[in-house]
């Protein structure tokens, strides 16, 4: 169930003494007394809603909540289901990766970016192999370098333990 930000006041729980009317179809009513708008939304069987409690005097507007609400929630669901959820897809090498290897996670790279995912490439060390760090950082910029057709650095490869990464997003078309 969705729910909207804020409950607008209705009917009785409006406190003004004047209000601006608006009618059910748009049309200006004109500045009556709160007494008058309620009679007139109660006449309709519709509700008498509080729209712009800021203005001098408030804006009321003759119409059906439970409707308005309803629709209100329907346009959130539809403006959530727009809306695209970044992920970021990892690969995982070495840093002594053969050529196929690093050609079939590439195209796996190339892929993920064009979908619109960042890609965080990591060079896992293992053993004694932390200690020449320099080979995991040439492993890195040879992706970098082979995807910077699609691809911007986000991140650029830094060593975190025995994991060393970077992060790279879709270039933006301008």
């Amino acid at each position: 169930m969705f729910f909207i930000k804020q409950e607008l006041p209705i009917n009785r729980q409006i406190k003004a003494k004047e209000v601006q009317l608006i009618g059910e179809n748009g049309e200006k009513l004109g500045v009556i007394p709160l007494e008058d708008a309620l009679s007139k939304a109660e006449e309709k069987n519709l509700d008498l809603v509080l729209v712009a409690p800021n203005a001098t005097p408030v804006v009321c507007k003759i119409m059906n909540y439970g409707k308005y609400k309803f629709e209100q929630a329907k346009k959130e669901k539809e403006a959530k289901k727009k809306q695209k959820v970044l992920e970021i897809k990892e690969l995982r090498v070495t840093p002594n990766i053969e050529e196929h290897d690093f050609g079939f996670k590439s195209k796996n790279a190339r892929k993920f970016l064009t979908d619109g995912n960042k890609v965080k490439i990591t060079v896992r060390f293992r053993g004694r192999e932390v200690n020449n760090s320099k080979a995991g950082e040439l492993v890195l910029n040879k992706f970098i370098e082979n995807l910077e057709d699609i691809a911007v650095v986000e991140k650029k490869p830094k060593l975190e333990g025995r994991n060393m990464f970077t992060i790279l997003a879709k270039k933006t078309d301008k």
